[in-house]
């Protein structure tokens, strides 16, 4: 249950198959401007962490782990609603139905929501932070998937938890 006075924060992490640049992934780069402006006009929608403004590259400079591969999405909503709204009931659902296409099956956590006090913008080192105890400790309130939202939610029946690439 959402506490009051608080967002949801969520991460999103992974590994594309190829460089930001190989053709194979082309169609994914080519989309990110669209994909994350469309995010940002949602209602619900609250911030989104940015990478350097250059068209095209979304927040790809975030480097983890070094390896230029991995690409992360950090993003705030005013709830759960929102963010599954975003998520299923738009063009995104079309790429996020893509993934295998352009990312690796990391085998590990790669998606995280937990809330944040209305107005903190999380850093990615708190985001992975929050994935890490997630990985290790499962869902609670304090690190969480969708599922731990509850069955009503409409990534039960999205496929949300499919074992293929980034969430």
């Amino acid at each position: 249950m959402q506490p009051v006075g608080h967002h949801l924060a969520e991460l999103n992490v992974g590994r594309l198959l190829v460089p930001t640049d190989d053709p194979r992934v082309a169609d994914f780069m080519d989309n990110l401007d669209r994909i994350n402006g469309l995010g940002k006009r949602m209602p619900g929608f609250v911030w989104m962490m940015e990478g350097s403004g250059e068209p095209g590259t979304g927040n790809t400079e975030a480097k983890l782990e070094g390896d230029p591969q991995y690409v992360s999405n950090l993003t705030v909503w005013e709830d759960a609603p929102s963010l599954e709204d975003f998520v299923f009931n738009t063009i995104h659902k079309q790429f996020y139905e893509r993934r295998a296409e352009w990312f690796e099956v990391l085998g590990k956590m790669n998606f995280v929501m937990w809330w944040v006090p209305a107005g903190h913008k999380p850093t990615l080192d708190e985001a992975l932070a929050k994935l890490e105890y997630l990985e290790k400790n499962g869902d609670s309130d304090a690190a969480f998937g969708w599922k731990y939202l509850g069955e009503q939610s409409a990534s039960a029946t999205n496929g949300c938890c499919a074992p293929l690439a980034a969430e």
